[in-house]
Formats: C-alpha cells, structure tokens, sequence
C-alpha cells in the first residue's frame, strides 16, 4: 500500500522535473529511493555535532562520541563498497565521525588536564 502510494507520488512529481535534472531524479541513488533521503536526514547528525562544538568538554559523552565517530567512519566505508555507490551518504557518515573524533579529542584533552592538575 505505501509502497503503491509512494510511487504514484514520484511519478506525480516527475512530470516537474526540468529535464536537465531527469539524469538525476532517475538516478539509482536519486530523490525516488531511500539512498538520497538517509543521508540527508543524517545531515542532522553533523548539525548536532557542530552544536555540540560550543558544549564544555567536561559535558562531552566519551562513549558516545566515540561511538559516533567509529560508525561514522565504518559506514563512510561502506557506502563506497554498496552498489550504488552512494556518495552523499559518504559524505554525510565522513563528517559525522568527523565531529564526533574532536568531540572525543576535546573529552580526551581534558580529562587528562584534569588528571595533570590533580598530580
């Protein structure tokens, strides 16, 4: 059913695709499939990530900054191995470990001044 109203909306749609950007749109990893939409919600990821820039280092989660960074590099990986190669998501799992690996070094960072003034 969804999958049946879904596609009738993309070819609903279709009919206002300049024809330049029809490469695009019938791409395998274009606007009609679930390759284009993840990565650019997961855009949100990097935007909390930024935010997270301006947090007190003694406020950032170690566990899951690295968390974040280690998934973000692995899928990074793995998105150029998928067929479709999917770029977009490349970049979007690239940034995402790429915040999260100075959230973990700013953690890192004073946790250690931490333990040099208490020496």
């Amino acid at each position: 059913m969804t999958s049946a109203v879904y596609l009738r909306s993309m070819k609903f749609f279709e009919k206002f695709v300049p024809a330049k950007m029809l490469p695009m749109w019938k791409h395998p990893a274009g606007p009609q499939t679930v390759f284009f939409w993840a990565p650019l919600f997961k855009w949100g990821l990097v935007i909390a990530g930024l935010g997270d820039l301006s947090r007190p280092a003694e406020k950032i989660s170690l566990p899951q900054a690295g968390a974040l960074a280690a998934t973000g590099f692995i899928w990074s990986r793995y998105s150029l191995v998928i067929i479709p190669k999917n770029w977009s998501l490349c970049s979007v799992n690239f940034f995402v470990g790429l915040t999260a690996a100075y959230s973990c070094v700013r953690s890192i960072k004073y946790q250690m001044s931490i333990k040099d003034k208490e020496e």
